[in-house]
């Protein structure tokens, strides 16, 4: 085995809900990331792995447990571990060349010496000639490499990317991921492992040397793949493709009893996160699967293809599928269920109606304002009302997220209407009360 470099024993971490209770976004987290290795760290959103990444670079403390870099606790940032973040997170004001240099400004290093150390690394990631341009004068993928320079230019042992190139245009992001594979295997960069962050299962597979599965609710390290496939790979190979099909097959099982999710596990409560889920995603894939040459089964990269969705999307329309009894898994392939079968056949108002019934049948939360309204006299209530609510069990932004997706769902399965100028929920006309 080859030496540890950074390691994390049980670590947790919690932040306070509204209520002042602990709510755990990490917990009983095990990892260690070793020389000579890259390490893809997959899950969905909300998971907590922008938070683990953030701990490892000692940007922000654990609770829990302990953080090891090179065997000895770490205590605040370790100047051997970079963050390349998928913001960019540059300076406007300043050029290419001061963005760079900053860090190693912050360290007092001598004008001539971070230069000199600055322009060797803007040449190695292919930006010479833009040193003195500032980042509105950069496109996307030219940001994204001055970020990636920046970190680079402190010579780290540990690169971490949180989530990299998603911002990037598919082909942009292919062509930096494969020039940092160069970098890294011709030994141009002295770092010595690097932890990538990713939405995307290609991405992963294509660089990694192990692909870890996150779990949600808390954050945790559930499932490990070795890759053993050497560099470079090819995308369209047999071996990639099922190496990509396990990892589907890993990210969609279940996490409570390593068994495959069926439809009846999928159970929520009131105060739980709600997947992102666009209808017209969730019916575009049960129109899909009706078609040939699937007829109610299909492999979910060949799914992911045909609707051209993002895995992250992807992984968000199945939980809600799922959630609400159209489909289920097994063996990394969804399967269509009865009722899914039946909600294709059917007219718009009929869909209407089976959404609807579903989301009081499985979304408590949309029970709840459901049951508030027709409680009120007046059949309508302030959405704050519930974003007070889930603000005691989920963050400012996941609440406002979870809210905005019971609305989108509700008022399309006509369990009420929504104004969005005063922000009031209300019961659809034909359901108002009677004026006393």
């Amino acid at each position: 085995m080859s030496t540890p470099i950074v390691e994390l024993k049980a670590v947790g971490k919690h932040f306070r809900g509204a209520d002042g209770s602990k709510r755990s976004v990490l917990e009983g987290v095990d990892f260690t990331l070793r020389e000579g290795e890259i390490v893809a760290l997959l899950g969905q959103s909300g998971s907590g792995k922008s938070t683990m990444l953030r701990i490892m670079a000692g940007l922000i403390q654990a609770d829990d447990g302990q953080v090891l870099y090179r065997g000895m606790p770490l205590y605040g940032t370790a100047r051997g571990i970079r963050m390349v973040f998928q913001s960019f997170a540059l300076f406007p004001w300043l050029t290419v060349q001061k963005n760079v240099e900053l860090g190693l400004e912050a360290q007092g290093m001598a004008p001539e010496e971070r230069a000199r150390r600055a322009e060797k690394v803007i040449e190695l990631i292919g930006l010479s000639g833009f040193e003195g341009a500032l980042p509105r004068e950069l496109s996307g993928g030219m940001r994204q490499r001055v970020g990636i320079a920046r970190a680079l230019v402190m010579e780290p042992e540990v690169l971490l990317m949180d989530e990299a190139f998603s911002a990037l245009d598919v082909l942009t992001g292919e062509r930096l991921r494969e020039e940092i594979l160069e970098l890294w295997q011709s030994g141009q960069i002295p770092t010595k492992a690097i932890l990538v962050v990713s939405h995307n299962i290609e991405e992963a597979v294509m660089m990694a040397d192990r692909v870890l599965i996150f779990a949600s609710d808390p954050g945790r390290v559930r499932a490990e793949l070795p890759i053993s496939l050497p560099q470079p790979r090819k995308a369209e190979s047999n071996e990639v493709r099922q190496l990509i099909d396990k990892v589907y097959e890993l990210m969609t099982a279940s996490s409570r009893r390593g068994g495959l999710i069926s439809e009846k596990e999928v159970k929520l409560q009131l105060g739980d996160r709600l997947p992102q889920a666009d209808i017209a995603h969730m019916e575009g894939i049960l129109e899909t699967l009706a078609e040939e040459p699937f007829h109610g089964r299909a492999d979910l990269p060949k799914i992911a293809e045909e609707t051209e969705l993002t895995d992250a999307e992807l992984l968000e329309v199945l939980n809600a599928l799922l959630l609400l009894g159209f489909a289920y898994l097994t063996n990394g392939d969804i399967l269509m269920t009865e009722l899914g079968g039946r909600y294709v056949k059917a007219s718009n108002i009929e869909r209407q109606e089976m959404f609807g019934k579903q989301l009081l049948e499985h979304v408590p939360l949309i029970a709840y304002i459901c049951h508030g309204l027709q409680q009120d006299k007046s059949g309508d209530l302030p959405e704050d009302l519930f974003l007070k609510l889930l603000r005691f069990t989920l963050s400012e932004e996941e609440a406002e997220r979870a809210l905005r997706v019971a609305i989108e769902w509700g008022r399309y399965g006509d369990l009420f209407e929504y104004n969005f100028n005063t922000g009031v929920i209300q019961l659809p006309e034909e359901d108002q009360p009677a004026a006393d």
